[in-house]
């Protein structure tokens, strides 16, 4: 099935053939987790993917908004230092009128954000302009591209039981 999105419910998709340096591996594998948690998402009415999948309540599309604001917060709001006084809360539930393809396509546009901070970083030593972390100084890009894996294939772990729970596609 293809929702409007263009992102099809896949089968099992193994990992990138990363083959250049650090960035290109790192971004690659970014990208990949990305395109997990939006597959997962795709396809699905609103109605199915905005319905708690666990006690905690937890969704497909609430994942999704979950990491939109996760993009903004590190990319946009903690390392280029724009986006407002406060970074957004990443804990919000989706909202009355936020259907999975405005949140995937909130998603995609954040990732479009975050990637164009990440290209126009020429040292991935290079700290940002401030952090989440209280009291903490902005991260590098290599650990923000290292923290922003680690915590989109948390999600998209999640993704893949919560798809499974709706309709039993499984896989990457």
């Amino acid at each position: 099935m293809t929702d409007v999105t263009g992102f099809s419910a896949r089968g099992d998709v193994g990992p990138p053939q990363a083959e250049g340096g650090e960035r290109e591996t790192l971004t690659a594998f970014l990208g990949y987790m990305r395109k997990a948690v939006i597959a997962k998402a795709a396809g699905l009415t609103d109605e199915v993917g905005l319905a708690p999948g666990v006690p905690s309540g937890t969704s497909l599309l609430g994942l999704v908004k979950h990491l939109t604001r996760v993009e903004h917060n590190w990319f946009v709001w903690g390392y280029a230092g724009d986006g407002g006084e406060q970074p957004l809360d990443d804990d919000a539930p989706p909202e009355a009128g936020e259907t999975g393809e405005v949140l995937i396509a909130a998603y995609q546009d954040a990732i479009r954000a975050s990637d164009e901070i990440i290209a126009s970083c020429d040292d991935l030593g290079r700290r940002g302009a401030r952090s989440l972390r209280a009291g903490a100084e902005g991260p590098t890009m290599r650990w923000l591209l290292v923290h922003m894996i680690e915590e989109t294939g948390r999600h998209a772990g999640h993704a893949d039981i919560l798809r499974e729970q709706t309709d039993g596609a499984t896989g990457r």
